[in-house]
């Protein structure tokens, strides 16, 4: 099991080398990315964590009996385990604004459903309304239908009526023609007979009958008029609400080309911020491609620096080696005569096997160090030739390998200065076990070395020109990061304004669509208003103009009934005279 712990050592007096080191256990790791803290204050000691600082934090692998299985600095662990959990906090960040977004859009989904419901309600209730104004005009229709029924029946009555009474009138022309005849033919003093007499006031009854009858049908005429003008005046009503609506459609519909004027305007304010957008980014973009052509200079002298940096440490400390040895650590010389000879030796094995191990780690660790600078060179060659999408992404994985060679490299600085330390340490106990061996086999002092401090000068001064190099580079970055940020910001405003257009765009243009579907819903509900009343108003019209010609039919058999009405009383006046002949 996977283990964070801290190193810590109880220093002997005998040098770097004599302390005991453990690991006080601070956190399990339970998952790829799930740690637990360690409870308790325990320490384990482990022989192999005396090539660590005291406090250095490391990474070691247990067995279930507590055997260290791997151990290994947690420097480098660490910085990735924190960039992982800042990835994952953006992350977390996006999703969160996703999130956010996804509840906004269901939101207004939700609203403008709650919307389109009611306007389904409404227009149900329209549609109702409309079914009840057609029953109630097909119950007018019907009305009218069985009025102009009525009228018909009215006409054909007038028509027999006519018939009739011009039947009759011709009978009683015969008849007079037939007495007028006889009377020239019955000589002076004769009279009419019985049956002549019956058959005459026969057809004088039949004639009044007639007349009497076209009267009945005068009152069932006025009758109908009435009944058709009481239809008139309800279509009237109707009439006078289709004008209404009629004008509301006609205001409503301006009110739609005027909205419709508004949304073009706004469209063209639109696309005008979209040029300006356009315009913005691609600014941004030139100045985020000067900030990424000087973030890689920036980088290249960073690494030269860096490499000279490594070399004048390294020839500093050939010179410092090669100078009076102020460096090297203070032994107790005293105590290491107090010693057998037998323990003397001990000591000096087991200085020399934790110098081995120290060695084999700073070794490894150089190694690691030489992987991650040809890593870096090998990004720096694909960010050239990869394009703007990659680029950003290989940029962050260059930073991330950046930030690691350093930190890496500020360690091996002081693992560096430790072995050379155990070293001197080393050397100094071999010299006194030597000499209290009387072997031949004890070093000799080094002969005089060449003279480095030249060399170290140029260095320095080319190390320091660099580093301004790098300055007036970090300088002009921070300036053009000023810029990008600044039209990052401008960006974001536009941006920002273009989807409030946008989002009110898409408002009007819903609430136009809308209007326009209501204008043409009352439109429709106009023209089928028009059309139902209008067949209706025709026949009505046909019905009135059928009345007003049985009427003037009407009017002329009256004509002709009083005439004869005035030939019946004549008659019966002459016929009266007639029979009181003797």
């Amino acid at each position: 099991m996977l283990y964070l712990a801290e190193v810590q050592k109880q220093r002997s007096g005998f040098g770097l080398g004599g302390g005991k080191a453990e690991l006080k256990l601070l956190a399990c790791q339970r998952g790829e990315h799930n740690w637990s803290a360690v409870p308790g204050d325990d320490a384990i000691p482990v022989e192999e964590a005396n090539k660590f600082n005291d406090g250095t934090l490391v990474l070691v692998e247990l067995s279930a009996s507590k055997q260290v299985q791997r151990i290994q600095e947690a420097a480098r662990q660490l910085v990735s385990i924190l960039q992982n959990f800042s990835r994952l906090q953006d992350k977390f960040k996006d999703k969160e604004e996703e999130i956010e977004q996804w509840k906004a859009s269901l939101t207004f989904s939700s609203q403008e459903l709650n919307r389109r419901e009611m306007e389904m309600q409404a227009r149900e209730e329209q549609l109702a309304q409309m079914e009840e104004e057609l029953e109630r005009l097909e119950a007018q229709r019907s009305e009218i239908e069985n009025t102009r029924d009525e009228a018909n029946r009215l006409r054909d009555e007038v028509d027999r009526s006519r018939v009739e009474i011009e039947t009759a009138w011709e009978q009683l022309r015969g008849e007079q023609q037939q007495v007028a005849q006889q009377q020239s033919e019955v000589p002076q003093g004769a009279v009419v007979d019985e049956q002549q007499a019956l058959r005459i006031q026969e057809l004088m009854n039949k004639l009044g009958g007639a007349i009497s009858s076209a009267q009945g049908v005068r009152e069932q005429l006025n009758q109908s008029f009435g009944v058709v003008g009481a239809q008139q005046a309800i279509l009237d009503l109707h009439w006078q609400q289709l004008e209404h609506k009629h004008s509301i459609a006609q205001q409503q519909e301006e009110e739609v080309d005027q909205q419709n004027q508004s949304l073009q305007n706004r469209q063209a304010e639109w696309y005008q911020s979209q040029d300006a957008l356009a315009q913005a980014r691609a600014e941004l973009k030139g100045q985020q491609c000067t900030l990424s052509a000087k973030q890689e200079q920036a980088q290249s002298v960073s690494l030269q620096v860096r490499a000279v940096e490594d070399l004048y440490q390294q020839l500093s400390r050939l010179a410092s080696a090669a100078g009076a040895g102020g460096s090297e650590q203070v032994v107790d010389v005293s105590a290491l005569e107090k010693m057998s000879v037998e323990e003397l030796q001990g000591l000096v094995q087991h200085l020399q096997q934790d110098l081995e191990k120290v060695f084999r780690f700073v070794n490894d660790q150089e190694e690691e160090l030489t992987l991650q600078r040809e890593t870096i060179e090998e990004l720096q060659a694909k960010i050239q030739a990869a394009s703007e999408y990659d680029r950003m992404a290989l940029e962050n994985e260059m930073a991330d390998e950046l930030e690691g060679y350093q930190m890496l490299n500020e360690t091996l600085v002081g693992q560096r200065l430790r072995l050379r330390e155990r070293e001197d340490v080393l050397k100094q106990h071999q010299a006194v076990l030597w000499r209290r061996l009387g072997t031949a086999n004890a070093p000799k002092s080094e002969p005089g070395g060449i003279d480095l401090g030249p060399i170290v000068t140029q260095i320095n001064s080319g190390r320091q020109q660099q580093s301004q190099e790098l300055q007036r580079l970090e300088n002009e970055i921070q300036q053009v990061r000023e810029a990008v940020s600044q039209i990052e910001a401008n960006v974001n405003r536009l941006q920002g304004e273009s989807e409030s257009k946008r989002y009110e765009l898409k408002q009007l243009e819903q609430n136009l669509l809308n209007q326009k579907v209501a204008v043409a819903e009352l439109w429709s509900r106009v023209n089928v208003y028009q059309e139902v009343l209008q067949p209706v108003q025709d026949n009505l019209r046909g019905l009135r103009e059928r009345l007003e010609a049985v009427g003037g039919e009407l009017d002329r058999v009256q004509q002709i009934g009083e005439e004869q009405d005035r030939v019946i009383s004549d008659l019966r006046q002459a016929f009266s005279g007639l029979m009181e002949l003797p």
